[in-house]
């Protein structure tokens, strides 16, 4: 690991998502019915759910509204058939981009996203035209400010549950895992009472691209402001060092 942290990111990213709750809570209500599909509507069975669950209360959504979406899920068997589909492209200066979307209609959100690209003179490449460039690993960050525990007893928690690295960087804790293992060491460091601002599985770059042209920055973040207001659009991957 090179300790490349993008806490900053993450915290701008949540500032910024703040002002958009209703997406991200639509977004989450989504990832409740499919999980609840695949594994059924108890958390304690369904080890999908329960990540889900966590990533719902990291972004402060209210139990009951959690609690709502899972029976709702479970009930309702004529309940939108969600599909899973991700989008691989360049950006500017050949910026690769992965997008993670989860919807109800493929034609809609296959303009959207094939526009979103073409607004910021990009283009959609086939499927895993970029992905190659990424590692796909379990992600945990957590605040340094928010944690009362010495870093050595953190890193041994998360090694011992299964994790794979662990970084200290300036201003937080970043904890990389197996895909596989990414449920176990989260369970692990919320059974601690560990605070996490971000925990995901994650397409992680294995190189950086840097822009020094204006021009190809306005672009690139034409494109990913597009796709942050995109509904169907759940996570969005890059290898802009911004």
């Amino acid at each position: 690991m090179s300790g490349h942290s993008k806490f900053a990111n993450i915290k701008h990213k949540k500032e910024k998502n703040d002002a958009k709750k209703g997406k991200i809570f639509t977004v989450i209500g989504r990832e409740i019915v499919v999980a609840v599909k695949e594994g059924g509507p108890d958390p304690a069975n369904n080890s999908k759910l329960r990540d889900v669950i966590a990533k719902a209360k990291a972004n402060n959504m209210p139990n009951d509204t959690i609690d709502r979406g899972i029976k709702k899920a479970a009930g309702d068997s004529n309940a939108d058939n969600f599909e899973v589909l991700t989008y691989e492209g360049y950006g500017p200066n050949g910026v690769a981009i992965i997008v993670e979307t989860l919807t109800d209609n493929k034609n809609r959100t296959a303009g959207n996203v094939r526009s979103a690209f073409t607004k910021g003179n990009g283009n959609i490449g086939t499927p895993g035209s970029v992905s190659f460039m990424f590692d796909k690993k379990g992600q945990i960050i957590i605040d340094k400010e928010e944690c009362e525990m010495e870093a050595d007893d953190l890193m041994m928690i998360a090694l011992d549950a299964g994790a794979e690295d662990f970084a200290e960087e300036e201003d937080s804790f970043e904890v990389i895992t197996d895909p596989d293992d990414f449920s176990a060491v989260r369970e692990a460091l919320e059974k601690e009472g560990i605070p996490m601002v971000e925990a995901q599985v994650a397409m992680i770059p294995q190189t950086y691209v840097t822009l020094t042209d204006e021009q190809d920055v306005k672009n690139l973040q034409k494109t990913l402001d597009l796709l942050d207001d995109d509904d169907d659009v759940t996570d969005v991957w890059h290898n802009w060092e911004e």
